[in-house]
């Protein structure tokens, strides 16, 4: 499948198109073509598949939807989105969508058809919903949403209707913009029938049509399975990622990996594709969380390195700051403009050694060297061993284990090097030795 030799790019279009925060029906926009100026860059960076934030109508940030039919006016129309879409895969690019399924806005059509005609409604059992009661909306009728959040009205999905809806949707994403897959909002929070019927509705429109659930934390095999998700968020390796330069741990991302995809029998996710990130829309951006900058570096050549499928979260590769203390806007930055610098550069080199190397991509997972402040492990595949060696402190460290043969190509700087006397890794580096069979 097209999603396991993959690079992901995120943007989060409402941020990245500088649309205003709340949709008050000003009138069409025609803010998408910004994005169309990004696609050189994003080819660039040998990213392969684009994936997009909600970019659907609705009421505020994308998540509570209003019409899953229509592109948000704020950004554009379908038409201009279908452009946009036929661009991107002109130049290599496979297009994936947020899908929002779990819960809609209160604008949402259905549930205004509900407050208006209240249990005269044909749409009432679209939601979870009791007339006994109300919420602080003082709607004249109680309802669940999303986690304590009323803004976001629960959808009833054990309704067929509210599935055919969706699944409609969904045929016309697939028809007006060609997707190939779709990150799937809260996937914790949907029902395991729903899933299946999901993965089996969009497996007959593509073949290799991708599903990528959000989950948080738990064992992410209840979601990823051959009923379910193809793949999943692994936020259990970014809290790693990131904490394990902090607190100079490099035992903490060790051992995680180890759990997820080691060589033991109890090994929970071996030969998965779990989606591997620094950052995202949700979370601080990597260069505000890491309190030493140069790591970033090293930090960027582990997630490369790692098992998974490693996703870019626009303006990260060139070092963008964020912090989630300081609200949504924070997070998702309107840039008109892509930035090149030696970071974008450096993501740019790890993504072509990815893309290049069976056993990055495909290759099991084992520790080799694992100290405080630095990590060596294998990728292996037949015909391929990959070991990926992180430095993350500014002091210079001589790794001596055995590597297995006494020459090695550098997939980074096309090198050979010689494993005899160890091996030197510079401060705050990443090395991907190609070893000989």
């Amino acid at each position: 499948m097209w999603f396991e030799t993959a690079s992901v790019y995120q943007i989060y279009p409402l941020g990245l198109c500088g649309a205003p925060e709340y949709n008050h029906e000003e009138g069409q926009a025609h803010r998408l073509s910004r994005i169309e100026g990004w696609i050189p860059h994003i080819q660039a960076l040998n990213m392969d598949a684009v994936l997009f934030n909600p970019l659907f109508e609705s009421d505020k940030h994308g998540y509570d939807t209003r019409d899953y039919y229509k592109v948000d006016q704020r950004l554009g129309t379908n038409e201009e989105f279908a452009d946009l879409c036929q661009k991107l895969h002109k130049a290599g690019l496979k297009v994936m969508l947020d899908g929002v399924f779990n819960h809609v806005g209160r604008g949402f059509w259905a549930f205004r058809d509900v407050q208006e005609k209240k249990w005269d409604s044909a749409y009432k059992d679209w939601f979870h919903l009791s007339f006994d009661g109300n919420t602080e909306y003082n709607d004249g009728f109680w309802y669940e949403g999303w986690e304590g959040h009323n803004e976001l009205v629960k959808l009833n999905l054990q309704n067929p209707q509210v599935v055919e809806h969706l699944f409609s949707a969904i045929r016309s994403w697939a028809e007006l913009y060609d997707i190939d897959g779709l990150r799937l909002d809260v996937a914790y929070c949907l029902p395991g029938d729903f899933l299946e019927k999901l993965r089996r509705f969009t497996e007959s429109l593509k073949p290799d049509f991708v599903l990528v659930g959000e989950t948080l934390h738990g064992d992410y095999n209840r979601w990823m399975n051959q009923n379910a998700c193809h793949a999943v968020t692994n936020y259990e390796c970014y809290k790693g990622l990131h904490s394990s330069f902090n607190s100079m741990n490099m035992f903490e991302i060790g051992h995680s990996l180890a759990r997820q995809y080691g060589p033991e029998p109890w090994t929970l996710y071996k030969g998965a594709h779990l989606l591997a990130f620094l950052d995202n829309h949700d979370v601080e951006r990597i260069a505000s969380i890491l309190n030493d900058k140069n790591q970033l570096y090293p930090a960027w050549g582990l997630l490369f390195g790692m098992p998974g499928t490693p996703a870019v979260y626009y303006g990260s590769e060139w070092g963008i700051e964020g912090r989630k203390q300081d609200g949504d806007a924070a997070l998702r930055p309107e840039v008109e403009t892509p930035v090149d610098n030696e970071l974008t550069d450096w993501i740019r080199t790890l993504a072509k050694a990815r893309k290049e190397s069976r056993a990055l991509c495909f290759g099991s997972y084992r520790n080799v060297v694992l100290t405080n402040k630095q990590i060596i492990f294998e990728r292996a595949v037949e015909g391929e061993r990959v070991l990926v060696a992180v430095n993350a402190c500014h002091e210079e460290y001589t790794a001596h284990f055995d590597a297995g043969c006494g020459t090695a190509l550098e997939l980074i700087t096309g090198k050979t090097h010689d494993f005899g006397g160890g091996s030197v890794l510079p401060p705050y580096s990443v090395q991907y030795w190609k070893m000989e069979r």
